[in-house]
């Protein structure tokens, strides 16, 4: 054995190292081999992706820069509503049992209670009675007084017709709201015919009944009821329901008597003493306490000015601020702009968008990153990236006021952090009280047609693609009773839509059995307008029938409603003309069919397509859209653009915004050509020229001049503003839109036209000119401004049309010349004929 050995080994010059190196072989290839099957098991095994993309960020985080070791403490908003010290009730008779919840009223009655005193319409806000102090409890109650005329269905009318009639109001609750005591103040007054003993009034809540009030006024007296709402009734939407209950007969009454009414007065009102909760200020709670969309406070916004409007600025601006024109929807907004922090309302809230370098106010805030040397540092106070956007929430005055911050090392970081924001695909993901955004996904721009709100670009589709009047997908909808009211939805033509024969609806809706065949039927409206109805034929009821309905083309526009009205009536009828109507009812389907014939085509300029958007809102991003301003924009131009980006949200409903602002320097030639422009300034600095300089149209000049065709006159002063539309001289496809005036006076009365909706739905023509002789206009009188329409613009016609679509539609505009063609073609033809007898004869 020794000897195998010692033959073996006399091959080999050193047997210990040539057995180490095939063992170190062996080893490589053992470890290589594992190595390879990992990763082949690794490439062909699903990983949860989140936690990969989780982990990469956190590594990238971790290589980038460093978080504040210690955690950062979210700052609170605390809401310094005015405090509201009830005084002593005043010392009152008891009023008799049978009528405990009212008291006879002269004609021009005093306030129920000396704590109440009545709200001015125009400034719907909470009532003070004292100051807010450093010694107030913490029981303080603050007061809120909500009039029903605030409600548009209302208004100035409230009535209560009939033997049994019901009325609703609603309203909100403040997210932030506890509600400690809650009582509707109802002021009346009703027909002298009515019987009192078999009349009365009942208030609910929610549908709860909260109390009654007997109708025994004379003479047509004011009433007035206090009637308090239990405090656990009170939800983040609420209804209070007025049910008159009235007879004018001791022994019958007939429900269709008109003397049969009473009248709940538009100053009545909920009055609700609350006390606002602290807030802890996180970005998963964004919008809050920004934007609440239960808020009955008008939302106000300050906007921080930088030392330098620069464009950054004025991108970045413009598109949060389109983006909280989607959040307020159809609700109040009040904007302002700010060179300070020093002086604020209670209810005021602060944005600061821009570096360091451009808002140096932020070095004095108490922020959760420090600043050092212009930059936001982090936790090893090295200055994050240029490209890393900065998000972060604070408070001033002691938490009263709550600020946003959209900040970063360069204008690119900013507009990054903005943009984070006007997203919701991301803005709902954010959390904590500082978010660092380094990637923001592109969204892709809508298609220019595509429009949330309007009809779909299918021309087949179904009622359940459409929107109620909440903005909601359409659902299956069920009234009851004989007085139901009518299931609405829109019915919005898009602006370049021109409606043609051949567009139908087919209605399929249910109803109940018991119904009156002789007099029950089904009606269809488009604003108001018939344009079908149909019997009710079934004892029995019926389910899913159909009803094809036309629907005339010049009724569709772009602000239409569609009403399905039942008019229900049972069999047979109680006593003195009651009748039990709760078992009938009626359905509309979400799966009623529409079938739409249209064409593109529309005529340019025109302002009254502005109330609608069109065409700066398509596609619905804005991103065909840019604002130029002067090169050193005032106050007055800068809030001049805040208002038009307000509208524009308010008229887009889109993943993103894309819109843009240039400065004349900066404005390219490809920008001319490709995008819709909107000019804004007084006339020495108006940045578009060449909107002022067309030959055609209202024009402004120098020394006061207005020049309109061949006619020139000076005025002095001239204080009106002027919105002008005209077509591109770049692209005539495109659109100019100038927003000026002689002064900056004039400029704010085309502010005030674009945020109020009275005056800027009014727009018609191509030029608007606008003049009021009040210093502050309310906003509630739509006659406030005075607004003269010219339209001498030379229009065009934007269209994607057949040929023979396009020869009807000339046809029917110079519809003279058909009896012109008509004789012609017949002379010509004629010679023809007789030139050909002439030949045959020969």
């Amino acid at each position: 054995m020794n000897k195998r050995f010692s033959d073996q080994s006399s091959h080999s010059g050193h047997p210990r190292r040539f057995s180490k190196t095939l063992l170190k072989r062996a080893l490589i290839l053992c470890c290589a081999g594992l190595v390879t099957g990992l990763a082949i098991v690794l490439l062909h095994t699903p990983q949860p992706i989140s936690a990969q993309g989780v982990q990469r960020q956190e590594d990238q985080l971790i290589r980038d820069f460093k978080l504040p070791s210690t955690p950062v403490e979210a700052p609170v908003y605390r809401p310094q509503a005015p405090v509201y010290q009830p005084e002593p009730a005043p010392i009152v008779e008891t009023p008799p049992a049978a009528e405990p919840y009212y008291e006879p009223a002269p004609s021009q009655p005093a306030p129920v209670e000396s704590a109440i005193p009545a709200p001015s319409q125009s400034a719907p806000k909470a009532e003070p009675k004292s100051e807010p102090t450093k010694a107030a409890s913490a029981e303080a109650l603050s007061r809120y007084v909500l009039e029903f005329n605030r409600s548009p269905a209302i208004g100035n009318r409230f009535r209560l017709q009939g033997t049994y009639a019901e009325a609703r109001i609603g309203f909100t609750r403040p997210k932030n709201w506890t509600v400690k005591t809650a009582k509707v103040v109802v002021r009346f007054q009703h027909s002298p015919a009515i019987v009192a003993d078999k009349s009365n009034l009942i208030v609910r809540v929610n549908d709860t009944s909260i109390g009654s009030v007997p109708l025994n006024l004379k003479n047509a007296q004011i009433g007035e009821a206090v009637v308090n709402i239990p405090a656990n009734l009170i939800q983040d939407y609420n209804e209070v329901t007025l049910v008159a209950q009235q007879s004018n007969s001791p022994t019958c009454a007939n429900p269709d008597d008109k003397a049969l009414w009473s009248e709940v007065l538009p100053d009545s009102k909920v009055v609700l003493d609350y006390q606002p909760q602290p807030l802890a200020l996180d970005f998963s709670r964004y919008p809050l306490p920004f934007f609440d969309n239960l808020g009955l406070d008008t939302t106000r916004l300050n906007y921080l000015l930088p030392g330098q409007v620069n464009e950054a600025w004025l991108t970045a601006t413009s598109r949060f601020h389109a983006h909280f024109g989607r959040l307020a929807d159809f609700r109040s907004l009040e904007t302002s702009l700010v060179r300070d922090t020093k002086k604020f309302q209670w209810n005021d809230r602060l944005i600061v968008i821009g570096t360091p370098k451009d808002q140096p106010t932020l070095k004095s805030m108490k922020l959760p990153l420090n600043i050092t040397n212009d930059q936001i540092v982090d936790g090893n106070k090295t200055a994050l990236p240029d490209n890393v956007g900065v998000l972060m929430l604070a408070t001033l005055n002691n938490g009263g006021i709550p600020v946003l911050i959209a900040s970063g090392n360069s204008p690119e970081a900013v507009a990054k952090a903005v943009q984070f924001l006007v997203q919701p695909s991301n803005s709902q993901i954010g959390a904590g009280q500082v978010v660092l955004v380094q990637n923001v996904a592109e969204v892709e721009s809508p298609k220019p047609r595509s429009w949330e709100r309007y009809l779909p670009l299918e021309d087949s589709f179904q009622l359940s693609a459409l929107k109620g009047l909440d903005n909601k997908p359409f659902k299956d909808v069920t009234v009851r009773g004989t007085s139901a009211p009518p299931v609405q939805f829109q019915f919005r033509a898009l602006p370049d839509d021109r409606m043609l024969r051949g567009s139908s609806m087919n209605l399929k809706y249910s109803y109940s059995a018991q119904v009156n065949t002789r007099k029950s039927s089904l009606s269809v409206r488009i604003d108001g307008v018939t344009v079908g109805s149909k019997k009710l034929t079934s004892d029995n009821g019926a389910s899913n029938e159909t009803f094809n309905v036309d629907l005339p083309p010049n009724l569709i526009k772009s602000d239409s409603v569609i009403d399905v009205a039942f008019d229900l009536y049972p069999k047979e009828s109680l006593k003195c003309g009651q009748v039990s109507d709760q078992q009938l009812s009626g359905t509309v389907h979400s799966s009623t069919e529409f079938k739409i014939n249209r064409e593109n085509s529309v005529e340019l300029p025109d302002l009254k397509l502005l109330t609608t958007g069109y065409p700066f809102a398509a596609p619905q991003d804005l991103s065909q859209t840019a604002i130029v301003v002067p090169d050193a924009p005032t106050e007055a131009d800068v809030m001049t653009l805040l208002k038009f980006s307000e509208r524009l949200g308010r008229l887009s409903q889109a993943q993103s915004v894309k819109l843009d602002v240039y400065k004349p320097g900066s404005l390219t030639e490809a920008v001319k050509k490709d995008r819709h422009l909107v000019g804004i300034g007084t006339r020495d600095r108006f940045p578009i020229q060449e909107m002022l300089q067309a030959n055609s149209g209202f024009r402004l000049m120098d020394s006061f001049t207005r020049e309109s065709g061949k006619e020139k006159i000076n005025v002095l002063p001239d204080q009106g503003g002027v919105i002008k539309s005209m077509m591109s001289p770049w692209n005539r496809d495109r659109v100019l839109l100038a927003l000026t005036a002689q002064t900056d006076f004039g400029l704010k009365q085309v502010q005030d036209v674009f945020s109020n909706d009275l005056w800027f739905y009014q727009l018609k023509e191509d030029t608007a000119l606008i003049s009021t002789n009040q210093t502050n206009p309310s906003p509630f009188d739509s006659n406030a401004y005075q607004m003269q329409f010219v339209s001498q613009s030379e229009r065009r016609r934007i269209e994607d049309t057949s040929i023979v679509s396009k020869a009807r539609q000339f046809l029917q505009e110079q519809w003279y010349l058909l009896p012109v063609g008509i004789v012609g073609s017949s002379v010509v033809l004629y010679g023809i004929s007789q030139l050909f007898l002439k030949q045959v004869g020969g």
